[in-house]
């Protein structure tokens, strides 16, 4: 709910300020930020097909530059396909991975350097662009001088706060900035279906040899296979590179746009039931066959996982069976009839998703396994393999519920949206990179060959990925027959790919010829129907003596840090749950300007600044959150504070602002 809010509060700020002004286009290339986790699907497309692309993954990022007629320049958005599993299923932190990486570095690029200035390792210093250190000024070069400034900073109590503080004390604060446009930079998501950012390769934990190539397995165990990222074995360098890289790239591409958008603005938008749709294929002498989609399921190398993030038990990619007890642990949550089985074939079916009707009518979400639970335990008895199932049904439960906390629908929208010769093809799931490929170019000759000279050679097509709703994957026939991952969570069986291809052709042909579409059917609202296993915040307290806010471990009196080094304070604090801080930040870290002034250096939107909340445990009202911040070798030498910002809940349900900070220390 926080995430659609925060978004339509963006679409409403973005609309309040409509300026007239121009976007540009450009293309380019990167090599090093993605690889085809599933090659061996990959390599069951035609050779012919294959012949045509040089790589197996896609290399090409589209870039768009906004320019403002009076401002100048105010933003870029860019797509290119790799995962945002740079940072493992271990990771408990809350990350953009890296995209939100990318995002944060080509803003504070932009905000430092401007128009013209290309990339530099002068600019950005281990992925963290230069930003403080040209707006404070080097007033102390004296490390005695400091260590006595920081000695008259000592941390305070925490004090009450307003909500608005954390607002203003933002690095980025738009309250700040009303003068003009901030810069705003995304990094969009697009065919990554296949293609993970972890580029050294796949090798087993416990021997550190290449893993299986057709299953992904070490010794027939998945759990032990995982991808390496160019930072190995540090998860968040390696999301700090591939952030960089695409940074980088995008700096280029946005420095040398030249290809100005011109032309109309146009959509096309259309709900379709995937379900049981027909679907025309064309054979090669003419004529076409007519298939069927398939309802939803789910196959068995879907548990497996990806060397990204592999999954449990003994399952594994490639599997074009499944086995006798998990079939057993399926049937007890619902057995697939013979014509869904032969639908789906080659995939062994693992959760018959689209025939369960409980509780809605529509799809299931894996948290609602848990309605079934009665009866399981009231079949199966307390026999040896009987409680072995019920224990293993808890569990698949639990990791479907951990893995996907969304419901997977059959109506879906899909969409076309025209700016000039730019056409976004908005898709609700992951495509592979051959699927994707054959999407475009499918679209694109439908608008070429349509008549309408307003589209040549010149235009421009991109995917845009997991748009409007979610519905897993979707790879080529030929990827499906493999039964890897992707194929494995192919919902709507091997004939997906096509109906997506034929419904965007009639987006593509109306479009073209100005008529309109079919809105058609509309998905239920199922908003009120929502099941929440998340228990509410009840109350937040301190220890007696302590006020929320209160240092519980602060810096070294006296302290002086290296650039390099990490300085970790921790408070007494409440629930992030009580106010997420939208537009606001949990942490910040402060430099000293003249002899009192504190001014914003970092916040949580920074790489370099970490903010960990924990509780001793579930029924504990007290909770504390550390913060820690990898000081960047690009920090300026100086003063330094760390400042916390939290919400705290009483015993009637009031919230509460709270603030407090650290004693000051050196940094040189």
């Amino acid at each position: 709910m926080h995430l659609s809010m925060g978004i339509e509060k963006c679409i409403i700020q973005a609309h309040e300020n409509l300026h007239p002004g121009s976007i540009f286009v450009n293309k380019g290339e990167i090599l090093d930020a993605g690889a085809n986790r599933s090659p061996s699907a990959y390599l069951n497309n035609p050779a012919e097909e294959r012949s045509k692309y040089k790589y197996d993954f896609d290399t090409e990022m589209t870039l768009l530059k906004f320019v403002d007629t009076e401002w100048g320049p105010v933003g870029s958005f860019n797509w290119f396909a790799t995962h945002g599993t740079s940072m493992s299923r271990t990771n408990s932190l809350i990350s953009g991975d890296n995209k939100g990486a990318a995002a944060r570095f080509m803003e504070d690029w932009f905000q430092q350097n401007g128009i013209g200035n290309s990339y530099s390792d002068e600019s950005v210093v281990d992925g963290t662009p230069r930003r403080v250190s040209n707006i404070i000024p080097d007033m102390h070069d004296n490390h005695h001088e400091l260590l006595e400034l920081a000695a008259s900073f000592q941390s305070p109590s925490g004090q009450p706060a307003t909500k608005i503080l954390s607002i203003a004390k933002r690095v980025r604060s738009a309250l700040r900035q009303a003068d003009k446009p901030g810069f705003v930079s995304a990094f969009c998501q697009s065919n990554c279906g296949d293609v993970s950012p972890n580029v050294l390769g796949t090798f087993c934990i416990d021997t550190g040899l290449p893993c299986d190539f057709n299953h992904s397995t070490c010794g027939g165990k998945n759990e032990l296979c995982y991808g390496r990222g160019p930072g190995y074995p540090d998860e968040f360098e390696s999301t700090r590179i591939i952030g960089e890289r695409q940074f980088r790239k995008a700096v280029d591409l946005f420095n040398t746009a030249s290809e100005k958008i011109n032309g109309k603005i146009d959509h096309r938008h259309s709900f379709v039931d995937f379900s049981q749709l027909e679907v025309a294929l064309p054979k090669q002498g003419g004529g076409s066959d007519l298939v069927k989609t398939c309802p939803a399921a789910m196959g068995f190398a879907f548990a497996a996982g990806t060397t990204d993030g592999p999954g449990a038990f003994d399952f594994k990619q490639g599997d074009n069976e499944g086995n006798a007890f998990w079939k057993l642990v399926r049937n007890f949550l619902k057995t697939p009839g013979k014509e869904q089985v032969d639908c789906q074939h080659p995939k062994p079916i693992l959760l018959d998703t689209g025939e369960m009707k409980k509780p809605y009518d529509w799809a299931i979400e894996c948290s609602n396994f848990v309605s079934h639970i009665k009866e399981i335990k009231t079949g199966i008895g307390y026999a040896a393999t009987s409680v072995l199932v019920h224990i293993s049904v808890h569990r698949l439960i639990g990791w479907c519920r951990a893995k996907y906390q969304n419901g997977m629908p059959s109506i879906l929208p899909i969409q076309i949206l025209r700016i000039g010769q730019l056409v976004i093809l908005s898709v609700p799931g992951e495509f592979t990179t051959m699927a994707g490929r054959r999407l475009r170019d499918a679209v694109k000759t439908v608008l070429m060959s349509s008549g309408n000279s307003e589209f040549n050679s010149d235009i421009h097509v991109v995917i845009a990925g997991l748009t409007n709703t979610y519905s897993q994957y979707v790879t080529t026939f030929e990827e499906y027959e493999v039964q890897r991952y992707e194929g494995a969570s192919t919902l709507f069986g091997p004939h997906t790919l096509s109906a997506y291809i034929q419904e965007f052709k009639k987006l593509a042909t109306a479009l073209a010829n100005g008529h309109s579409v079919e809105p058609g059917p509309q998905p239920p609202d199922l908003l009120d129907k929502q099941i929440s296993l998340l228990t509410p915040v009840v109350m937040d307290a301190t220890p007696p003596g302590m006020h929320f806010g209160d240092c519980s471990s602060d810096v070294p009196q006296n302290s002086t840090f290296k650039r390099g080094d990490t300085a970790t304070v921790v408070f007494w604090s409440a629930c992030p749950r009580n106010d997420l801080m939208t537009e606001g930040t949990f942490s910040l870290v402060e430099i000293l300007q003249g002899k009192e002034s504190w001014f914003p250096a970092y916040d949580d939107d920074d790489f370099c600044l970490r903010f960990k909340w924990s509780r001793p445990s579930k029924l504990s009202t007290h909770s504390q959150a550390a913060i820690e911040w990898r000081i960047p070798q690009s920090a300026s030498p100086g003063v330094y504070r760390i400042r916390h910002f939290g919400a705290a809940k009483g015993l009637l349900g009031s919230i509460s602002h709270f603030t407090g900070s650290s004693s000051a220390f050196v940094v040189t």
